[in-house]
């Protein structure tokens, strides 16, 4: 495989995985692709063509220095310049992998964000009301990341020559659905019974050994889980605020990788469950799903950088 084989493999698993379904994903790109064709010359500079092609901003090829056939893999779910160095020191490693962001792909994370408002309207919050809300919180994040040091990990791997990429939005809707099917296969009434089913997937499971497995933030083991969602993508938390038009459309239980204590003091507010799953260990599933597929090829991986590596080939 070529680093392209890879990049183009996990962005259509991301679409695959995509609630929105691959018609609706292909009318956002195309929609994109009239809206480019409207710029003018030096506005078109700026845009990010590669937009026009892949859905998730947050998913990026960073650097190439050598577009080698790709026949060991390091991937964790953060790689920062020590995860480089390493790279080198082991001198074998055609291609590092992060889950999370950086360079541009950092900067523009807001961009995947509207996809949150598509999921709360999946379950029950009319679309003009999730939109007005994702539009502030995505604004918020934008200018969060916007003095952040984004091409400090991507300057050691050009300056070590070191092939990177970044696989984010695109693998947590392979998480979000696959433990979304896992909890609907269960059919859990309480809170008790979707934490069996939480601890019986292999990544959960790890990571109860190591102490971070899933955890009730808010509510009670003996609650009834009423509706759940798995709230497991589109770049980051959503507005706080939006846990009072859940619980008004029937939401009685939230699985998420995290939890902030504004959004924490919000979901207690209005009796919504909140199961954190585990950060690490959620984004080590849809990647590990990708690495999977890679595998298949005749590609070792090498896991690092909090990637609980699980493989079911």
């Amino acid at each position: 495989m070529k680093i392209s084989d890879i990049y183009t493999k996990a962005v259509q698993m991301g679409i695959d995985a995509d609630f929105r379904t691959n018609e609706y994903v292909a009318r956002l790109l195309e929609r994109k692709k009239e809206k480019y064709a409207k710029l003018s010359d030096s506005q078109k500079i700026e845009f990010d063509a590669e937009s026009l092609q892949n859905p998730y901003s947050d998913t990026r090829i960073l650097h190439v220095a050598d577009d080698r056939e790709i026949k060991k893999v390091m991937c964790g779910i953060d790689i920062e310049v020590g995860e480089i160095l390493l790279a080198k020191e082991l001198g074998d490693i055609d291609l590092v992998i992060s889950h999370h962001p950086m360079g541009r792909a950092l900067a523009d994370m807001h961009e995947v964000m509207e996809l949150q408002a598509d999921v709360f309207h999946k379950y029950g919050v009319p679309i003009n009301i999730g939109e007005g809300m994702m539009r502030e919180r995505t604004s918020e994040i934008a200018r969060a990341f916007n003095p952040r040091n984004h091409w400090r990990t991507i300057d050691a791997a050009k300056l070590l020559g070191i092939n990177l990429m970044c696989i984010h939005t695109a693998a947590d809707n392979i998480s979000a659905t696959f433990v979304r099917e896992a909890i609907e296969k269960g059919n859990p009434e309480r809170i008790e019974d979707l934490l069996i089913i939480l601890n019986e997937i292999p990544e959960y499971k790890l990571a109860v050994g190591l102490g971070v497995g899933p955890r009730l933030f808010t509510g009670n083991t003996e609650n009834r889980c009423g509706k759940i969602i798995v709230d497991m993508t589109g770049g980051t938390e959503g507005p706080p605020k939006i846990y009072e038009r859940l619980a008004q459309a029937g939401v009685g239980t939230i699985v998420d990788m995290h939890i902030s204590d504004d959004h924490k003091k919000e979901a207690e507010a209005y009796h919504v469950n909140i199961m954190v799953a585990g950060h690490m260990s959620s984004d080590s599933i849809g990647m590990n799903l990708i690495l999977d597929e890679v595998q298949k090829q005749g590609v070792a991986i090498v896991p690092c950088g909090g990637l609980i590596r699980v493989s079911r080939v």
